[in-house]
């Protein structure tokens, strides 16, 4: 169960991740969509897991390495832009989340 404190840094973290996504798209590859699905943080707040759902490409790993490769760029940016509500920002993981693809796998099993 996580705490309040954990829920609003993680539902900050989410919503700048994403406005980040958006607005600076030369940080990842310009032909993906990716879409921050969720965001776990630890127990202290120095570990953010991000969950990323990645659409318009079959190399969805490689879109997820891509973003662990500009790991501390990506980091250093979203410091920028919390810097006033965090003391310390979290050190960032990125986890792709499969579970679109998982309901669409169950959705054409069920029209089979």
């Amino acid at each position: 169960m996580e705490t309040t404190r954990q829920q609003k840094v993680a539902r900050l973290i989410q919503k700048e991740m994403a406005d980040m996504f958006q607005t600076e798209a030369h940080l990842i590859n310009k032909h993906n969509l990716i879409t921050v699905t969720g965001v776990r943080v630890s127990k202290d707040l120095s570990i953010a897991r991000i969950f990323v759902s990645v659409f318009a490409t079959k190399e969805k790993q490689q879109t997820i390495d891509m973003l662990e490769d500009k790991n501390k760029e990506i980091r250093y940016k979203l410091g920028q832009r919390i810097k006033h509500q965090l003391r310390v920002v979290p050190e960032i993981m990125f986890v792709l989340d499969d579970t679109l693809d998982y309901i669409e796998n169950i959705e054409n099993l069920l029209k089979n």
